[in-house]
């Protein structure tokens, strides 16, 4: 029996990481070292028993520099990839893991291919002790290529773990196990014998979504506010008189900006950017029928973290600027 194809896009960060020695665990990206897609594969020759891999180079972008464009520039090369080859059966993306969450959310949203979109990491580099890049690549695979990962959204694997990009957060700058989704958990697990799965996501994500943002160069400006005792309206002005459009309150739990914060923020409104009202604490939800919320014109974040809701009402953006009708995405997705 042939075995499945799988495409995996290299972009670089610790999991193709070269460091120093095998005890450089944080200042391997000094050394300017990564490995492109090709070297990165080559570490792992077993992946040759599992699929026959395709390899699509991108380029090695810290994760730190990674933003919108890059966003773009994958989900176009995602699009081509699996047009130009229609056996291909799942895609692999490799990321840094300092913003993977936010591009496998972005994913969630604007992918549209059928096939399965599984993003992984690692927290140690490929020279380190113990490094855990290879399992992860070599579950990532396994992932994209298990018929039971479609329509499951873009999927986050590391540590063994299965996620979904809408609810997973790095928890911790350097554990194993960083990658945790704190309100519902995990959707299964890639052990020795086979992946396993225990629950579906119900929010809608890839490749059921509504928004088109092909051929787009840039997406509107939307700035995430922190909330912090005795905050006051500074960065709110300095976002407006940039041109955002749209503004993410990352409010004091359980989601509500400071009180100069909330005068700042509700003349935003007045002046049609739209507000949306997330918390800093990392998990719950945000009630959208808050009467205060309301009163203030902001909509309600639900769960998402503030930098996933930054990149819904950015999305959200590219189509409507209506309240009610970016209301009813917040709800949906």
């Amino acid at each position: 029996m042939s075995l499945p194809r799988i495409a995996v896009i290299g972009t670089g960060g610790t999991i193709s990481g070269v460091g120093a020695d095998r005890l450089d665990l944080y200042e391997y990206g000094t050394s300017g070292r990564f490995m492109k897609v090709d070297e990165l594969l080559a570490t792992v020759p077993e992946l040759s028993r599992i699929a026959e891999i395709v390899q699509v180079p991108y380029m090695n972008v810290a994760s730190t520099a990674f933003g919108p464009a890059h966003w773009l520039a994958i989900l176009t090369l995602i699009h081509q990839t699996a047009k130009a080859d229609p056996s291909i059966a799942g895609i692999v993306v490799t990321h840094g893991t300092a913003t993977l969450e936010e591009t496998a959310y972005f994913l969630n949203l604007a992918v549209r291919v059928p096939v399965p979109v599984v993003v992984c990491g690692a927290m140690r580099p490929s020279s380190a002790l113990g490094a855990d890049g290879g399992m992860n690549l070599l579950n990532a695979v396994r992932v994209a290529a298990c018929p039971e990962s479609r329509g499951m959204g873009v999927l986050v694997m590391l540590n063994d773990e299965i996620n979904a990009a809408r609810d997973v957060a790095k928890t911790s700058n350097y554990r194993l196990n960083t990658f945790v989704s704190r309100d519902v958990g995990i959707l299964g697990s890639a052990d020795g014998d086979m992946v396993e799965f225990y629950r579906k996501p119900l929010r809608r994500g890839a490749p059921e979504t509504e928004f088109e943002v092909d051929g787009l160069e840039e997406l509107p400006r939307v700035d995430i506010i922190p909330a912090y005792a005795g905050a006051d309206a500074v960065f709110i002005e300095a976002a407006v008189a940039a041109g955002a459009k749209g503004l993410v309150s990352a409010g004091l739990p359980s989601g509500s900006p400071s009180p100069a914060q909330m005068g700042a923020l509700e003349a935003a409104v007045q002046r049609g950017v739209v507000v949306v009202q997330s918390s800093r604490s990392g998990s719950g939800r945000v009630i959208d029928t808050k009467v205060s919320l309301r009163r203030s014109g902001f909509l309600g974040g639900d769960s998402l973290t503030p930098v996933k809701a930054r990149i819904l009402l950015m999305l959200a953006l590219t189509k409507t600027s209506d309240p009610e009708e970016i209301r009813r995405m917040f709800k949906t997705y």
